[in-house]
């Protein structure tokens, strides 16, 4: 029946991989989307048969879905716009159109995924789903309990006028901590280090959900086994890729300290938060 009825035009953009609804909405405002060769416009609905075309390009929703797993270097911009030399998209050289689930930064460095899947991608990145993503961080200054249990429990950003919610955090030596993080605010754990008088040196992402970096070294990359395919797809079943408040899970707000476990509040989310790299 849906079929027939046919499908939103940005949602059709998104399953084709083109890019996010709200990407495909502003591509549509902006004239680069047409259906049978006339202009799209929101709400449209994509029939069998109808031609779509991004950018003058033919789209089709049969792709093979994609998902790749690279390990980021440190100087890699995660950007497509080839005005960038460093951009990410020319140093993987991938063979079909992919782009970046959320990003790095262009000093941090670790895993960072890459799909064709505009739906998938929006559900990992909504920080309203609190999905988890691991770091390994390096500071110019000891790490102590004080600083851990500030981390842990939030942080002011001043320059973003908002306030990061509870994380889980644990030492591994003197300078090095691990955090743990349900959000992705621009630069956030560089900008939570300089609230407490740290620099950060070296910032690595070991872990995305399910995904790890495990067996990657830098530059290298490789698909998504079969097995991460279907728990990605069983952790993003239930989650939202519309933006909204949400109920905080009951698990949020529990911190890893130096040896052991405590609790700590909890925080609504803000509503100028957005992925990764983005404010």
């Amino acid at each position: 029946m849906e079929e027939q009825e046919g499908i939103r035009i940005n949602r059709f953009l998104s399953e084709a991989g083109v890019c996010s609804r709200r990407a495909a909405d502003r591509a549509i405002d902006s004239g680069q989307v047409r259906i049978n060769g006339n202009p799209a416009k929101k709400g449209t609905r994509v029939r069998p048969g109808d031609r779509v075309e991004y950018q003058g390009r033919p789209v089709s929703r049969e792709e093979e879905p994609i998902l790749l797993l690279l390990h980021k270097p440190r100087g890699i911009v995660c950007t497509s716009d080839p005005s960038e030399p460093d951009n990410i998209i020319n140093y993987l050289n991938y063979p079909k159109r992919v782009y970046t689930v959320g990003r790095l930064d262009k000093e941090s460095e670790g895993l960072i995924l890459l799909t064709n899947q505009g739906d998938l991608s929006n559900k990992m990145m909504r920080a309203g789903n609190f999905h988890e993503k691991e770091y390994v961080v390096t500071v110019d200054r000891p790490v102590g309990q004080e600083f851990l249990d500030r981390m842990a429990a939030g942080v002011y950003l001043p320059e973003l006028q908002v306030k990061t919610r509870p994380c889980r955090i644990r030492q591994l030596d003197r300078y090095r901590f691990q955090i743990v993080l349900t959000q992705g605010y621009n630069r956030q754990i560089r900008r939570m280090c300089e609230v407490f008088g740290r620099k950060v040196e070296r910032l690595v992402r070991v872990r995305f959900m399910n995904f790890t970096l495990k067996g990657l070294k830098p530059g290298a990359w490789r698909p998504a086994t079969p097995e991460e395919w279907k728990t990605i797809r069983k952790l993003t079943r239930d989650s939202s890729n519309i933006p909204g408040k949400y109920r905080i899970p009951a698990s949020e707000g529990r911190v890893l300290r130096t040896a052991s476990e405590g609790q700590t509040g909890v925080l609504k989310e803000s509503p100028q938060e957005t992925e990764d790299g983005k404010k």
